[in-house]
Protein backbone atom coordinates (compact mmCIF):
# COMPACT_ATOMS: atom_id res chain seq x y z
CA UNK A 1 0.00 0.00 0.00
CA UNK A 2 0.90 3.40 -1.00
CA UNK A 3 1.47 5.81 2.10
CA UNK A 4 0.37 9.70 0.66
CA UNK A 5 2.05 12.46 1.45
CA UNK A 6 -0.33 15.61 2.26
CA UNK A 7 0.01 18.96 0.20
CA UNK A 8 -1.65 22.59 2.17
CA UNK A 9 -4.69 21.34 0.48
CA UNK A 10 -6.70 20.23 3.17
CA UNK A 11 -7.65 16.59 2.44
CA UNK A 12 -7.24 13.25 2.56
CA UNK A 13 -6.77 9.66 0.66
CA UNK A 14 -9.59 7.29 1.12
CA UNK A 15 -9.16 5.59 4.27
CA UNK A 16 -9.22 2.10 3.01
CA UNK A 17 -5.96 3.03 1.59
CA UNK A 18 -3.97 2.43 4.38
CA UNK A 19 -1.19 0.05 5.14
CA UNK A 20 -1.79 -3.44 7.00
CA UNK A 21 -0.73 -1.49 9.89
CA UNK A 22 -2.98 1.47 9.78
CA UNK A 23 -0.69 4.33 8.70
CA UNK A 24 -2.17 6.22 5.54
CA UNK A 25 -0.42 9.33 5.10
CA UNK A 26 2.21 11.91 6.51
CA UNK A 27 2.40 15.32 6.31
CA UNK A 28 0.18 18.37 6.30
CA UNK A 29 -0.98 20.24 9.67
CA UNK A 30 -2.99 20.18 12.87
CA UNK A 31 -5.29 23.12 11.48
CA UNK A 32 -8.96 22.87 13.22
CA UNK A 33 -10.30 21.88 9.46
CA UNK A 34 -7.85 19.35 8.57
CA UNK A 35 -8.75 17.40 12.35
CA UNK A 36 -12.18 17.27 12.10
CA UNK A 37 -11.69 16.82 8.32
CA UNK A 38 -9.79 14.08 9.71
CA UNK A 39 -11.81 12.84 12.34
CA UNK A 40 -14.94 12.75 10.07
CA UNK A 41 -13.04 10.11 7.68
CA UNK A 42 -12.39 7.86 10.24
CA UNK A 43 -8.69 9.17 10.59
CA UNK A 44 -6.47 10.32 13.13
CA UNK A 45 -2.72 11.78 13.81
CA UNK A 46 -0.26 10.43 15.61
CA UNK A 47 3.43 10.53 15.75
CA UNK A 48 6.05 11.36 18.48
CA UNK A 49 8.24 14.52 18.84
CA UNK A 50 10.74 13.51 16.40
CA UNK A 51 8.42 12.75 13.49
CA UNK A 52 6.00 14.43 10.93
CA UNK A 53 2.50 14.26 11.50
CA UNK A 54 1.35 10.70 10.42
CA UNK A 55 -2.35 9.90 9.69
CA UNK A 56 -3.53 6.66 10.27
CA UNK A 57 -6.64 4.74 9.98
CA UNK A 58 -6.59 1.02 11.54
CA UNK A 59 -8.61 -1.91 10.43
CA UNK A 60 -9.85 -3.55 12.62
CA UNK A 61 -11.53 -0.54 14.82
CA UNK A 62 -12.04 -0.83 18.71
CA UNK A 63 -15.44 0.75 19.07
CA UNK A 64 -17.66 1.00 22.33
CA UNK A 65 -21.25 0.86 22.33
CA UNK A 66 -22.55 2.74 25.31
CA UNK A 67 -25.13 0.55 25.80
CA UNK A 68 -22.83 -2.47 25.75
CA UNK A 69 -20.37 -0.96 28.76
CA UNK A 70 -19.43 -3.31 31.00
CA UNK A 71 -18.96 -2.16 34.74
CA UNK A 72 -17.51 -4.29 37.47
CA UNK A 73 -19.06 -4.59 40.68
CA UNK A 74 -16.05 -3.24 42.55
CA UNK A 75 -15.90 -0.34 40.03
CA UNK A 76 -19.79 0.46 41.22
CA UNK A 77 -18.94 0.60 44.56
CA UNK A 78 -16.27 2.85 44.01
CA UNK A 79 -18.22 5.27 41.98
CA UNK A 80 -21.06 4.97 44.70
CA UNK A 81 -18.75 5.82 47.69
CA UNK A 82 -18.72 9.13 46.22
CA UNK A 83 -15.00 9.99 46.84
CA UNK A 84 -14.18 11.77 43.72
CA UNK A 85 -15.94 14.96 42.41
CA UNK A 86 -16.13 14.36 38.49
CA UNK A 87 -16.94 17.51 36.35
CA UNK A 88 -16.43 18.08 32.60
CA UNK A 89 -14.91 20.97 30.51
CA UNK A 90 -13.39 22.51 33.74
CA UNK A 91 -10.06 22.37 33.17
CA UNK A 92 -9.52 20.99 29.70
CA UNK A 93 -5.76 22.15 29.33
CA UNK A 94 -4.71 20.77 32.72
CA UNK A 95 -6.01 17.48 31.60
CA UNK A 96 -4.63 16.90 28.11
CA UNK A 97 -1.34 18.25 29.60
CA UNK A 98 -1.79 15.25 32.23
CA UNK A 99 -2.09 12.78 29.45
CA UNK A 100 0.79 13.68 27.61
CA UNK A 101 3.12 13.73 31.44
CA UNK A 102 1.73 10.57 32.20
CA UNK A 103 3.14 8.58 28.96
CA UNK A 104 7.04 8.10 28.28
CA UNK A 105 5.91 7.75 24.62
CA UNK A 106 3.49 10.51 24.61
CA UNK A 107 2.67 11.19 20.42
CA UNK A 108 0.91 14.16 22.57
CA UNK A 109 3.37 16.60 22.16
CA UNK A 110 2.89 20.55 22.20
CA UNK A 111 1.72 21.06 18.53
CA UNK A 112 -1.12 18.55 19.86
CA UNK A 113 -2.01 20.46 22.93
CA UNK A 114 -1.90 23.80 21.03
CA UNK A 115 -4.56 21.91 17.95
CA UNK A 116 -6.69 20.57 20.49
CA UNK A 117 -7.01 23.08 22.78
CA UNK A 118 -8.28 25.26 19.75
CA UNK A 119 -11.12 22.67 19.12
CA UNK A 120 -11.69 22.79 23.03
CA UNK A 121 -12.34 26.33 22.37
CA UNK A 122 -14.64 25.85 19.43
CA UNK A 123 -16.74 23.27 21.31
CA UNK A 124 -15.77 19.97 19.74
CA UNK A 125 -13.13 19.02 22.20
CA UNK A 126 -13.84 17.86 26.04
CA UNK A 127 -12.88 16.72 29.04
CA UNK A 128 -13.70 14.54 32.02
CA UNK A 129 -12.17 15.55 35.20
CA UNK A 130 -12.02 13.97 38.16
CA UNK A 131 -10.58 15.63 41.17
CA UNK A 132 -10.46 14.75 45.01
CA UNK A 133 -10.01 16.98 47.93
CA UNK A 134 -9.60 19.80 45.41
CA UNK A 135 -6.71 18.25 43.38
CA UNK A 136 -6.47 16.41 39.07
CA UNK A 137 -6.50 13.65 40.17
CA UNK A 138 -7.53 11.90 36.55
CA UNK A 139 -9.45 12.48 33.43
CA UNK A 140 -9.47 12.02 29.77
CA UNK A 141 -10.48 13.89 26.69
CA UNK A 142 -11.92 13.62 23.29
CA UNK A 143 -13.54 14.40 20.29
CA UNK A 144 -17.51 14.24 19.77
CA UNK A 145 -18.77 15.09 16.31
CA UNK A 146 -22.19 14.11 15.34
CA UNK A 147 -23.57 10.79 18.10
CA UNK A 148 -19.65 9.83 17.80
CA UNK A 149 -17.11 10.52 20.45
CA UNK A 150 -13.19 9.85 19.98
CA UNK A 151 -11.33 9.28 22.27
CA UNK A 152 -7.63 10.62 22.72
CA UNK A 153 -6.38 9.48 26.00
CA UNK A 154 -6.51 9.31 29.35
CA UNK A 155 -4.38 9.72 32.81
CA UNK A 156 -4.69 8.83 36.57
CA UNK A 157 -2.73 9.80 39.89
CA UNK A 158 -4.99 7.24 41.90
CA UNK A 159 -6.45 4.34 41.94
CA UNK A 160 -9.36 4.33 39.40
CA UNK A 161 -9.68 8.03 38.56
CA UNK A 162 -9.59 7.42 34.75
CA UNK A 163 -12.33 4.25 35.53
CA UNK A 164 -14.72 6.56 37.03
CA UNK A 165 -13.57 9.21 34.57
CA UNK A 166 -14.84 6.80 31.29
CA UNK A 167 -17.30 5.30 33.28
CA UNK A 168 -19.41 8.59 34.04
CA UNK A 169 -18.46 9.97 29.86
CA UNK A 170 -19.90 6.65 28.71
CA UNK A 171 -23.36 7.30 30.87
CA UNK A 172 -23.28 10.72 30.10
CA UNK A 173 -22.72 9.69 25.94
CA UNK A 174 -25.77 7.26 26.51
CA UNK A 175 -28.11 9.38 27.62
CA UNK A 176 -27.22 11.90 25.19
CA UNK A 177 -27.93 8.69 22.27
CA UNK A 178 -24.46 8.85 21.04
CA UNK A 179 -23.93 5.84 18.66
CA UNK A 180 -20.07 4.47 19.66
CA UNK A 181 -17.26 5.58 21.31
CA UNK A 182 -13.82 5.11 18.65
CA UNK A 183 -11.39 3.88 20.93
CA UNK A 184 -8.94 3.47 17.72
CA UNK A 185 -6.69 0.93 18.71
CA UNK A 186 -7.67 -2.50 20.78
CA UNK A 187 -6.05 -2.32 24.11
CA UNK A 188 -7.03 -4.70 27.21
CA UNK A 189 -8.44 -2.10 29.56
CA UNK A 190 -11.05 -0.84 27.02
CA UNK A 191 -12.10 -4.72 25.93
CA UNK A 192 -12.40 -4.83 29.93
CA UNK A 193 -14.87 -2.29 29.63
CA UNK A 194 -16.86 -4.01 27.11
CA UNK A 195 -14.73 -2.77 23.58
CA UNK A 196 -15.06 -4.72 20.58
CA UNK A 197 -12.95 -4.68 17.49
CA UNK A 198 -15.17 -4.03 13.53
CA UNK A 199 -14.33 -4.03 10.19
CA UNK A 200 -13.10 -0.12 9.27
CA UNK A 201 -15.79 -0.75 6.85
CA UNK A 202 -18.16 -1.14 9.39
CA UNK A 203 -17.03 1.67 11.39
CA UNK A 204 -16.81 3.97 8.54
CA UNK A 205 -20.56 3.12 7.95
CA UNK A 206 -21.55 3.82 11.50
CA UNK A 207 -19.33 6.71 11.50
CA UNK A 208 -20.99 8.64 8.63
CA UNK A 209 -24.89 7.44 10.01
CA UNK A 210 -23.79 9.08 13.66
CA UNK A 211 -22.39 12.03 11.50
CA UNK A 212 -25.85 13.09 10.20
CA UNK A 213 -26.54 14.38 13.54
CA UNK A 214 -25.71 17.70 14.58
CA UNK A 215 -22.89 17.91 16.56
CA UNK A 216 -23.64 19.56 19.93
CA UNK A 217 -20.84 22.11 20.33
CA UNK A 218 -19.59 24.17 23.62
CA UNK A 219 -19.28 23.39 27.04
CA UNK A 220 -20.17 20.48 28.40
CA UNK A 221 -22.11 19.39 31.74
CA UNK A 222 -23.34 16.24 33.71
CA UNK A 223 -26.39 17.71 33.99
CA UNK A 224 -26.91 18.73 30.33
Amino acid sequence: MTVYLLSDEIGFPPPHGARSDGLLAVGGDLSPKRLLLAYRQGIFPWFSEDEPIIWWSPDPRLVLYPREIRVSKRLRRTIRKGEFRVTMDKAFLQVISSCAKARTDTWIVDEMIEAYCKLHESGFAHSVEIWRDGELVGGLYGISLGRCFFGESMFTRVSNASKVAFVRLVEHLGGLSFDMIDCQVTSDHLVNFGAKEIPRTLFLKQLAKSLKTPTRRGKWRFDS
